[in-house]
């Protein structure tokens, strides 16, 4: 699981940093605050990629989502983005999960056969 979140986590680091530039351009927020706001979310998604194994790291990643999706409101592409990703986040964790269940499986099999 970990690495697909991860991964979707990377993808929005460099979707937020767009989104702030095009947020810079076209909206009447000062450069300070579309930075304010940018930055934190990226440091949010690089810092959890390494708190998705612990308890509340994957209900983190959800809030950041609809951050994402509330993005929308100043540059009105990301809700579609917000959306794509919030989606790609979900499938994630899902598979994600199943994967590691799976792993989880196929080694107590060879201990099994091992012993």
């Amino acid at each position: 699981m970990r690495t697909l979140c991860a991964s979707t986590l990377i993808g929005e680091f460099f979707v937020i940093g767009f989104a702030g530039l095009v947020a810079m351009q076209t909206s009447d927020l000062s450069t300070g605050t579309v930075w304010a706001v940018s930055g934190t979310a990226m440091v949010l998604s690089v810092l959890l990629c390494g708190m998705l194994t612990r308890p509340g790291g994957v209900q983190l990643g959800w809030a950041l989502q609809i951050g994402l999706i509330a993005s929308g409101l100043v540059v009105p592409t990301m809700f579609i983005l917000g959306a794509v990703f919030a989606g790609l986040w979900w499938a994630s964790v899902h598979f994600g999960r199943k994967v590691d269940e799976a792993k989880a499986r196929f080694a107590a099999a060879a201990a099994a056969d091992a012993a």
